[in-house]
């Protein structure tokens, strides 16, 4: 009398049974033989009734925000090589800095951007008032200190004693030429 036992896969195993009930292994289909966290294996039954293994990828984290690290809506969550595959409108949310940065993020960055454009126009304006003082007070100790009038200081005197050299001056010289 010969006994046929069913074979059955380590999944299809319960804890209660021994010896006499032989297993199949579930050997790895590919050359990398070690159960971690890249290699994962689910059984599944085929449609022809067999049981067989299926590779399983690494779930997407998804994509988050650059500034706070908050996730990004409306992005899928795949693995990066696979979301570089994706076309640019489904790899982006339509608004400035979309795939890359939260609404929040962006609406921190819009607002930083215009108080420093408003700081620097303060300063501009606090640099043209300084100057301006700075004028005015130099003006008050002219006044005070010259005892001529102010139009008298502002004329300038020249003097003709020395030249530039003429190009009809073939020596060169610096003073004035008599012809």
């Amino acid at each position: 009398l010969f006994f046929f036992f069913k074979q059955k896969t380590a999944y299809e195993m319960q804890r209660g049974l021994v010896g006499s009930e032989m297993c199949i292994r579930d050997s790895y289909r590919r050359k990398h033989t070690y159960r971690t966290a890249s290699n994962k294996i689910k059984l599944a039954k085929t449609p022809g009734g067999q049981l067989a293994l299926q590779y399983r990828t690494k779930r997407g984290k998804g994509q988050v925000c650059g500034d706070t690290g908050a996730k990004l809506n409306g992005l899928p969550h795949l693995r990066s090589k696979a979301f570089k595959r994706l076309s640019k409108v489904k790899r982006t949310v339509s608004r400035p800095y979309g795939g890359s940065r939260s609404a929040g993020a962006v609406k921190t960055r819009i607002v930083r951007a215009f108080l420093l454009e408003e700081l620097k126009e303060l300063k501009k304006m606090k640099t043209v008032k300084d100057q301006k003082k700075k004028i005015k007070k130099k003006e008050k100790v002219a006044k005070k200190q010259s005892p001529y009038p102010h139009s008298l200081i502002t004329q300038s005197y020249s003097c003709l004693l020395y030249t530039s050299p003429s190009p009809r001056d073939q020596r060169g010289s610096r003073m004035p030429s008599s012809a």
